[in-house]
């Protein structure tokens, strides 16, 4: 077993996007692919090692690039900056994500039929945006992401299952919005689950030195979540 990691630059509104394709190579054939959406600073080792983790179980996996090629903030007041370019104009937001949708597709290892995607943070609300526009996918996992939108989505929009998993303690993701996501679910007629984990904040996936304050890694939350992941898209590839 090889994990091979590949460059694929694609276009998005003339904008250069650079994601990462990933998979394993002695898989024969094209395989679920798992579509990755960056936190707030882009694509960084914490998404490869995603990656990675979804080659290893058998899927492919393809990180998108929200932000454009050589974007890649490396503090807090230029990712900021970045993610707010985005916040202020979710058209293009949703674009970026679908043209990176549409890149892991023209992969030949990915299976068109058998897609979804996770995200992360400013990732989380990526990937919920994506699912939001009727995308094609089996089942979308927002971590740790902002769950809140300007353009709700209406009956049927949501094509497959949607797992969002949270912080109970997240400061960036209070009950308004929580309620709010709720409220919207239903509306859609969604296939839905939300799962709180007990003692966590925001980013309890992230590794490390918390970059900002109500942020911060927790092993257990991590962990269980990661599990709840992979008994999803067990159920939506598999049946």
């Amino acid at each position: 077993m090889a994990i091979i990691s590949k460059t694929v630059v694609y276009d998005c509104d003339g904008t250069a996007c650079e994601g990462v394709f990933v998979y394993d190579d002695s898989v024969a054939g094209p395989r679920p692919a798992v579509l990755i959406c960056h936190a707030w600073m882009g694509i960084g080792d914490p998404e490869r090692r995603r990656a990675e983790m979804l080659a290893e179980l058998g899927y492919c996996a393809f990180i998108l690039d929200i932000f454009g090629q050589g974007v890649r903030p490396d503090n807090v007041p230029d990712a900021s900056a970045t993610i707010g370019i985005y916040l202020k104009d979710l058209p293009l937001w949703r674009r970026r994500a679908q043209a990176g949708f549409e890149a892991m597709l023209a992969q030949a290892e990915a299976d068109s039929a058998r897609c979804a995607g996770i995200g992360y943070c400013f990732g989380g609300r990526t990937v919920l945006e994506l699912a939001r526009t009727g995308a094609e996918l089996k089942a979308v996992v927002s971590f740790h992401g902002f769950l809140g939108t300007e353009m709700p989505a209406g009956k049927g929009d949501i094509k497959g299952a949607v797992l969002a998993c949270n912080g109970s303690e997240d400061p960036m993701v209070g009950d308004d919005q929580i309620s709010a996501f709720r409220d919207e679910m239903r509306a859609a007629e969604a296939d839905w689950m939300f799962v709180n984990y007990g003692n966590s904040v925001h980013g309890f996936t992230v590794q490390g030195r918390s970059p900002a304050p109500g942020i911060n890694y927790n092993e257990k939350a991590d962990k269980r979540s990661w599990i709840h992941m992979k008994k999803l898209l067990r159920e939506v590839f598999q049946g």
